[in-house]
């Protein structure tokens, strides 16, 4: 059974953490890892008399539970609880922050945090921000070179920017981009797509698909008709763009709102490279990969009372024949009966072996040796 505690209290040993920075960050125990079981932090934030503080989550990952019993983030000021949260999504017994913004009536504002005995399911906890506020200069600025890409945050004098979870700032400390050269695909048909595809891909990020298959695999790629990268009507491509290598040949770059052809390569592996710059609102691209093999085998003949599965008009590399034969028949390889045998096409054109051939077989009183037949007729 769990062990609930009033959501009210502070348990003896609880971590307190003072702030009195004028904006900062507070995040779950080891986020973006999962939170500890067990945990109970709580954050006092104070800044100056005559300025309020503004709370909003960028990311929430807890427990779910009815009326959050188990896990939960509470914030409270001035002794009055303004919310309690837990869970993924709103539900009947449960509130997520989601784009909320939570302010505090004065110059004070507590965030409780609390983990059960268990995280089963590995929940990540939460990201959160808060900032004193005075002039809300994020909400005022309308300059696209100075405005921030996901998230700003507004302090008195200035502001940050920040991004969701799962981008990294650029030095510009305006745009977000993101890591995407770690994708490797090994699939022999596959999509692929620039990220958050159909919506604004990110801004000033270099990404690099792999797509890698067994020797003897030919690759063939085809851009969705839905095609929109940011070009120039006089210059080619010189802001964002998508190139392809595959083996020794390059294709592209390509831009604008027009696919390129399908490209029919000549090459096992292809690499696909996706440039954006630090402006531009564009949706861009996504394709899709298929294979086939480099070397075709010769069509099998079906054996005398057998049957071949798939028949084809050509088989290539990888292709697999089942082989089996008519009722009252069994297939022979070797002296042995089988019910069924599969080759497989090879890389260099042949099977790897040859179609077996069906021999009917023998009824068991065929088989019958002329003694038993001798003891039957004795017995009766």
């Amino acid at each position: 059974l769990k062990i609930y505690h009033l959501l009210s209290m502070v348990p003896a040993g609880a971590q307190v953490i003072s702030l009195s920075d004028m904006y900062g960050t507070i995040n779950s125990p080891n986020f973006p890892e999962p939170y500890p079981k067990e945990s109970v932090v709580r954050w006092n934030i104070s800044v100056p008399d005559g300025f309020q503080i503004r709370l909003y989550f960028l990311h929430f990952d807890l427990e779910p539970s009815y009326l959050c019993e188990y896990d939960y983030v509470k914030v409270e000021a001035n002794g009055e609880e303004l919310a309690v949260f837990c869970g993924r999504e709103d539900s009947d017994t449960e509130q997520v922050p989601g784009e909320q913004v939570i302010s505090s009536p004065r110059s004070s504002l507590s965030v409780s945090f609390r983990s059960d005995f268990s995280n089963e399911e590995r929940f990540l906890g939460f990201e959160s921000h808060y900032s004193a506020v005075d002039v809300d200069e994020c909400r005022d600025r309308n300059d696209e070179d100075l405005a921030c890409d996901h998230f700003c945050h507004n302090y008195i004098g200035g502001y940050y920017c920040s991004c969701r979870y799962g981008y990294l700032l650029h030095s510009d400390n305006r745009t977000c981009r993101v890591e995407c050269s770690d994708n490797v695909f090994t699939e022999r048909s596959g999509v692929l797509s620039s990220s958050d595809f159909p919506n604004a891909y990110p801004k000033s990020s270099d990404c690099l698909y792999h797509i890698e298959l067994e020797d003897g695999f030919l690759l063939s790629l085809e851009f969705d008709d839905t095609f929109d990268i940011e070009d120039h009507p006089d210059v080619t491509c010189p802001y964002d763009y998508v190139k392809i290598q595959a083996g020794e040949k390059e294709y592209g770059p390509f831009c604008g709102d027009r696919p390129p052809g399908r490209i029919q390569t000549e090459s096992n592996k292809v690499q696909v490279f996706f440039h954006s710059d630090n402006s531009g609102e564009n949706i861009g691209w996504r394709l899709s990969y298929t294979s086939s093999g480099r070397s075709q085998c010769p069509v099998p003949v079906k054996p005398l009372y057998g049957q071949l599965d798939p028949v084809q008009i050509q088989y290539s590399f990888k292709n697999h024949v089942l082989v089996s034969c008519d009722p009252g028949y069994r297939l022979i390889r070797d002296g042995e009966e089988l019910e069924h045998f599969q080759i497989e096409c090879q890389k260099d054109g042949s099977w790897s072996s040859s179609v077996p051939l069906c021999k009917k077989i023998e009824s068991r009183r065929s088989r019958r040796s002329l003694p038993s037949i001798l003891r039957s007729q004795i017995l009766y």
